[in-house]
């Protein structure tokens, strides 16, 4: 059988390059993209080589970013700008393939395997991709060439900007072993120290163990690293517009100021169970779960769910119940920072569901279609024309416009 050839595309600092291609006086310059320090969003979300040279790194406080290098300049996101490059280096790609997976707006995974006869080796079309979307767009990418997608990320890591690494049979020991074990999509910092603590720092110290030592210390995941550290990884890469099922809807935001008392806490509950509850209307699903997540301004932070009463998408239900678990759970040792909601065990809206004789099902009927009707009013005229009087009471914490959305990359298990 012939070898798979999968690349991972990954744009370099691509929120600070879009920014230099549209802003050419940024160019060549120590700029870092932060979010809003007003609304205490003030972290660096990537910065350009110079910055970086100056040990600038993503999730810094802009005051620690500015400390490290003085002449840094602070932008804006704009993030509709790197949804608009991301869709143009998405075309070049699938003039390779059809089979490309994103993970995030700037990272791509590619099956080249049945374009080789076309264009040439994975390299070779790494190459010719490379060039592209420089010409192109001004930008530069790091190209990872492997037989499947956790080696072909190794790669795209291993050198930037501007690289291809190709990592194969007769290289992987010598690139990858060494390579701290951190480095392997899928260590975070607790299994990192967990790792170490074990004496395993690197991912050919890791290689080496027996899985079934992994599974011990580590349950199913262990086996899937154990699989990662050896370069034999069969996930296969999804085809271009494949979506997973959706198993849980979410919103959370950091808020603009601190939440200090249950009446702060219910306000911000319900913006967000508004938003949870329309996004499970749009997708014709109802929640049996409904899930809490709390940080307060220690940083330190806890999650909690419970059984809905039965299958929901009402907001003010949602919201209830998310309200209860807040209670039940948080005692305000300290004010909270952030917060947010979560319905999971997803059922069909249309799905059989017993009745209660202890509620008033027709007052709940009136109030799902009321629901519908704000979704109709809001998907036309915008989420500010039509609220509820609560939010107007907090113009900060109601200021808050719970549709805007953070684009977070999406799962690598999702693909399969």
């Amino acid at each position: 059988m012939r070898a798979r050839q999968i690349l991972h595309c990954d744009c370099n600092c691509f929120y600070a390059s879009v920014e230099m291609q549209e802003q050419p006086r940024l160019r060549g310059k120590a700029i870092a993209v932060c979010g809003d320090p007003e609304a205490r969003h003030g972290i660096v979300l990537t910065a350009s080589y110079p910055a970086k040279r100056m040990v600038v790194k993503t999730g810094m406080a802009i005051w620690q970013a500015q400390q490290c290098c003085r002449d840094l300049i602070i932008v804006p996101p704009h993030y509709r700008e790197y949804v608009r490059y991301s869709g143009f280096v998405r075309e070049i790609l699938e003039e390779y393939t059809d089979q490309i997976e994103p993970f995030g707006l700037d990272e791509n995974w590619l099956d080249m395997t049945g374009s080789c006869g076309l264009f040439g080796s994975g390299a070779a079309i790494a190459r010719q991709i490379s060039d592209k979307v420089k010409r192109e767009l001004g930008i530069t990418v790091s190209i990872g060439v492997a037989n499947n997608k956790i080696t072909a990320k190794l790669g795209s890591d291993y050198k930037k900007p501007d690289a291809i690494t190709r990592i194969e049979a007769d290289n992987y020991r010598q690139i990858v072993y060494p390579l701290p074990v951190e480095d392997l999509l899928y260590v975070g910092p607790a299994t990192r120290r967990k790792l170490n603590w074990y004496g395993v720092r690197t991912i050919g110290q890791l290689a080496a163990l027996e899985p079934w030592r992994l599974g011990e210390w580590f349950g199913k995941i262990g086996y899937v690293l154990s699989s990662f550290a050896r370069g034999t990884d069969q996930t296969p890469v999804a085809k271009l517009g494949w979506q997973a099922a959706v198993k849980s809807v979410g919103n959370s935001a950091t808020t603009p100021r601190d939440l200090v008392c249950d009446e702060d806490a219910w306000l911000m509950l319900l913006i967000l169970s508004e938003s949870v509850a329309a996004r499970l209307r749009e997708l014709a699903l109802k929640c049996t779960v409904v899930e809490i997540s709390l940080r307060d301004t220690e940083l330190d932070s806890f999650t909690r769910q419970q059984k809905a009463e039965s299958p929901t998408d009402n907001c003010l239900e949602i919201a209830r119940a998310a309200f209860e678990l807040f209670r039940q759970n948080y005692s305000w040792s300290r004010p909270l920072r952030s917060i947010g909601v979560r319905a999971s065990g997803l059922v069909a809206a249309g799905a059989p569901m017993q009745l209660s004789l202890l509620r008033d099902e027709i007052r709940r009927d009136k109030r799902e279609r009321l629901d519908r009707a704000v979704d109709e009013v809001r998907e036309r005229y915008g989420y500010g024309s039509l609220q509820r009087a609560l939010v107007r009471t907090d113009p900060a914490l109601g200021g808050i416009d719970p549709t805007s959305h953070t684009i977070h990359p999406v799962g690598f298990f999702n693909g399969g």
